[in-house]
């Protein structure tokens, strides 16, 4: 079977969705009978709203033509409105239906209204979480659940092979577009109760990050909060490896690959309770309210109170994760929706 392959994700600062399309398609080429073809436009920026709706409606749909692909397998929750190739469409979350009304009409409008249109005219749904699957269906009344399939991404070996080392016992890491959902704040604001404690955020930013700056400030605490930005996956690692505490404080997730990933490296981990982070988070992970300073603030104060401790528990976890997040499983579980979708 040849699979056209939206592979754009991956393009420029590849974040959560594009290490998904990354590692699949490398994953899927490993399975026989799977013929991937990778469909991507490198001058294109996805970043940029007008590049990334004339990759998906127009050079895409195009290019899936072209290849003369059984399916084609669109990777980042949108697709063309039309298109001559049966479409597997990957819908991580409902994000854009749910917690992003602050963002511009536009892109609400493209990224949510016309999306959820569309997504009803796909062969099958893929989704990355039970939680995703309860969202995508409860905001497509009309939708065949037996159309939406659940596959959790898996995590890049590299973090299931890092060691971890001996960093200042001081920092925590917060892994993630530098968003308002992805709730930064909360973590800003427990870092005057625990002296000598750093955090560092890593990943694109939006406006948001004005204001987590500024909530910095009026704290006192702007020369202990570092946003690095996009970073390779060399300094990612690296960071996973020497930081004491990896925080996931999001009030909405689709599936939350950083809480995977450090899951993976035996790195100690707390997150927020609900949507997505529950199925992800090993028993080692302490759930807390997205918004409860306090509580983050005492969660984070037991770990750098003893990080050996806690390393010890995230440890014992450590291996059920690594064959948890398996993207030889995952890719495996796709091929079969991708056989569902041809017949």
């Amino acid at each position: 079977m040849r699979v056209a392959f939206d592979a754009q994700p991956t393009v420029g600062s590849a974040t959560g969705i594009g290490e998904y399309a990354r590692e699949l398609e490398h994953a899927l080429r490993e399975l026989p009978g799977i013929e991937v073809v990778p469909l991507s436009a490198p001058g294109l920026d996805p970043w940029r709203f007008d590049r990334r709706a004339y990759w998906d409606q127009v050079l895409l749909p195009l290019a899936a033509a072209r290849s003369h692909a059984t399916i084609l397998h669109c990777t980042s929750g949108t697709m063309p409105a039309f298109s001559k190739v049966p479409i597997v469409l990957t819908l991580h979350d409902a994000a854009w239906l749910r917690v992003q009304g602050h963002t511009r009409f536009y892109a609400r409008a493209y990224f949510g209204a016309l999306m959820k249109r569309l997504a009803e005219r796909a062969r099958e749904i893929i989704t990355v979480s039970a939680f995703s699957a309860r969202e995508i269906l409860a905001l497509h009344p009309g939708l065949d659940e037996r159309r939406v399939h659940v596959i959790p991404l898996g995590v890049a070996d590299e973090f299931a092979r890092l060691q971890l080392v001996s960093g200042d016992e001081a920092t925590i890491l917060v892994v993630g577009t530098v968003e308002a959902r992805k709730n930064l704040e909360v973590v800003i604001r427990a870092l005057p109760s625990l002296p000598g404690v750093r955090a560092i955020s890593v990943g694109p930013s939006t406006p948001y990050r004005d204001r987590c700056a500024e909530i910095a400030r009026e704290l006192g605490v702007e020369d202990r909060l570092e946003f690095r930005g996009y970073v390779g996956r060399s300094a990612l690692l690296e960071l996973y490896a020497t930081s004491t505490v990896l925080a996931m404080p999001s009030r909405y997730e689709g599936f939350g690959l950083p809480l995977a990933q450090a899951c993976c490296a035996g790195l100690p981990a707390i997150a927020a309770r609900g949507s997505s982070l529950d199925e992800i988070a090993g028993e080692s992970v302490p759930r807390i309210d997205a918004d409860d300073v306090s509580a983050w603030s005492e969660a984070l104060a037991r770990v750098f109170a003893d990080p050996e401790r806690a390393r010890r528990a995230a440890a014992v976890e450590r291996a059920a994760a690594i064959e948890r997040f398996s993207w030889s499983r995952a890719a495996s579980a796709t091929a079969e929706i991708y056989r569902i979708a041809s017949t």
